[in-house]
């Protein structure tokens, strides 16, 4: 019997109890810290989404009508899509194919779970990295939207939050789809599903230019209750709607934490 091994029996796994967390996110600071510009690269991607269609084609385009039915420019309704996108994107990067190196390939769950660290440590640790990545991506671009005057309402300082619980739902489902995944060829499904989400979610254009049944599919998209929620916050358009999105995200994420937790359990300490 190796030392690992007997080091992981003598330990006994606490699935969800996340009381050493904070070392896994130490560890990816401390790993990150010399590439720091890997973790600000999908920053720019809605940027330039923001400049080439929120600015260009919104001069083509006019004002839209938002929730309460009042006129805002184009690029003041893309915005928050963008940045919700921009916040789901940063949290599947990373709580998908980083993960899988690390519990495939790197190895590095087995060295953590040698030592005091259980299951729901490792979970929640990199699920809190993951939301990190996605709140760094989001407070870069709000701070774009504040530049460029595309925020109408103070509310929209809340948008930040929004983006955590968008980050936070991302990546606990992030997660948990990645400790059933058996090759990289597997992430193709992972783009087969973003990229619908990140185009049907009411991103670029109101549901109301949806087709009824289409409308209720939208409604089903978990960005959706991203973007929703902070076009409500930015747009100062408030209303009991926003905390049911609120909830869907924040269930989301829990459901991911479990299910991940589990998994890890499950693939490393049976």
């Amino acid at each position: 019997m190796t030392s690992g091994t007997l080091a992981r029996r003598i330990v006994p796994p606490v699935p969800l109890g996340g009381r050493n967390a904070l070392r896994v996110i130490e560890r990816n600071l401390l790993v990150y810290k010399r590439t720091w510009m890997v973790v600000f690269s999908g920053f720019f991607e809605p940027v330039f989404y923001l400049f080439s269609i929120g600015v260009g084609i919104g001069q083509l385009v006019g004002d839209v009508a938002a929730g309460s039915g009042a006129p805002v420019s184009y690029a003041e309704f893309v915005a928050p899509g963008l940045l919700a996108a921009s916040a789901m994107n940063g949290a599947v990067f990373e709580s998908t194919m980083n993960i899988f190196f690390k519990l495939k390939y790197a190895r590095i769950y087995d060295a953590m779970l040698a030592t005091p660290l259980a299951a729901g440590d490792v979970a929640i640790g990199e699920i809190g990295w993951s939301q990190l990545r996605g709140a760094i991506y989001a407070a870069g671009f709000l701070v774009v939207m504040l530049i460029g005057g595309l925020m109408p309402s103070m509310w929209g300082l809340l948008a930040l939050p929004a983006a955590l619980l968008i980050g936070f739902g991302f990546a606990g489902v992030g997660m948990a789809v990645t400790t059933f995944m058996r090759s990289w060829q597997d992430f193709d499904m992972i783009t087969l599903v973003t990229l619908p989400l990140f185009l049907f979610s009411a991103t670029f254009y109101p549901l109301s230019v949806y087709p009824g049944w289409l409308q209720v599919v939208a409604q089903l998209s978990p960005l959706y209750h991203g973007v929703d929620l902070i076009r409500g916050l930015t747009l100062g358009v408030l209303d009991w709607s926003l905390l049911g999105h609120a909830a869907f995200l924040l269930g989301m994420g829990f459901t991911g934490l479990a299910i991940a937790s589990r998994r890890v359990e499950k693939l490393l300490l049976s």
